[in-house]
């Protein structure tokens, strides 16, 4: 004889409680309304039926998908699997899915990613690729599509953004070069047409002006992605400079990367010639040759922070726009130095 499927209904029979108590306790989001005792009596009642939810019969009900969008410029980048971790860490208690989406900094990539996303109904975004003039960005959040940006913001106010202390880190950075004893300091700058290439560039000059250091354009050398080739590339045209600088600031830790190929390719050595510093302090950054000193961001807070956030933002439309900024912290290792006297070039 076929078993009737079991209910919400027959679980609440069973622990003594309205079904609505039982639907309270078992979605993680509301479990929190209801008492220990009674959350704790449903839960032996479904265990003892052997019943769970159904999700499919949730989606319904509430009309929503219970999955969450994640799009990011590089699945590659061990800068992100820390901060889809700390996103998934509060959407798995929820009952929400992650689906995750890599751009490859391409722009046109970034569109097709994000409309594929919308078709699967996800319930929200969290956007890692937001460049600070960003037309699909800008088109979701007018839309009124629950939208949270992180490690990037975009230009002007609006947005829902959990990132770092951008500028913050910078100074962090040419502070302890100029404790060391250095002067002529260079900045391997990322991106301007991203928040984070902006923001670390203004903290660099800004920073160099407060300790009355001079940056000239052969002080500044711009990459057009936040890469170790590009790092290469860029390092490469700083070191050209007469005199060469005795420093340099990177605007990510794949970019300082690059600066160290750079100086070996000119038979130059780190710290002993130029010292480097990253930033974001990514996976496997003190296993460097040598070790990088880098500015250290949060990125499991961080995307956690974004993951809370957004559930706000899905749950209350009306909810009032903010950015949330975390301090970074600088871990200082093996590539930075006192300056040495300078030496005859290669």
């Amino acid at each position: 004889m076929h078993q009737k499927p079991l209910t919400m209904r027959d679980v609440a029979k069973a622990a003594g409680v309205h079904p609505g108590t039982v639907s309270r306790t078992l979605n993680p989001l509301t479990r929190p309304l209801v008492n220990e005792r009674t959350a704790a009596a449903v839960d032996r009642a479904a265990r003892r039926l052997g019943y769970s939810p159904n999700p499919i019969a949730r989606t319904l009900k509430t009309r929503k998908s219970f999955t969450i969008g994640v799009v990011i410029p590089d699945l590659t980048n061990p800068l992100f699997p820390p901060l889809i971790r700390g996103m998934e860490g509060v959407w798995d208690g929820a009952g929400y899915t992650t689906l995750v989406a890599s751009t490859d900094g391409d722009p046109d990539r970034e569109r097709q990613r994000v409309e594929m996303l919308v078709a699967r109904q996800v319930d929200g975004f969290v956007i890692a690729t937001a460049a600070r003039h960003d037309e699909v960005v800008t088109e979701m959040m007018a839309a009124g599509r629950p939208v949270v940006l992180v490690n990037r913001t975009i230009q002007g106010s609006g947005a829902f953004a959990v990132v770092p202390d951008d500028r913050k880190g910078s100074t962090l950075a040419v502070e302890h070069l100029v404790a060391l004893g250095h002067r002529r300091i260079a900045h391997l700058a990322g991106p301007r047409r991203l928040s984070t290439g902006q923001l670390r560039w203004r903290g660099f000059l800004e920073a160099m002006d407060e300790h009355g250091l001079e940056v000239n354009a052969s002080m500044v050398a711009t990459a057009e992605a936040y890469t170790e080739s590009e790092g290469v590339t860029s390092a490469g045209r700083l070191l050209e400079a007469e005199p060469r600088p005795t420093a340099i600031v990177a605007g990510n830790d794949l970019l300082a990367l690059g600066a160290y190929t750079a100086l070996a390719e000119l038979g130059l050595s780190c710290p002993e010639d130029v010292s480097v510093i990253g930033f974001n302090d990514m996976p496997f950054a003190d296993r460097f040759a040598p070790p990088l000193t880098t500015v250290r961001i949060p990125h499991a807070l961080i995307g956690a922070r974004a993951a809370e956030l957004l559930l706000e933002r899905i749950e209350d439309p009306a909810a009032t726009p903010q950015t949330l900024l975390f301090e970074p912290t600088l871990v200082v290792r093996a590539s930075t130095a006192v300056p040495s006297p300078p030496s005859p070039r290669p």
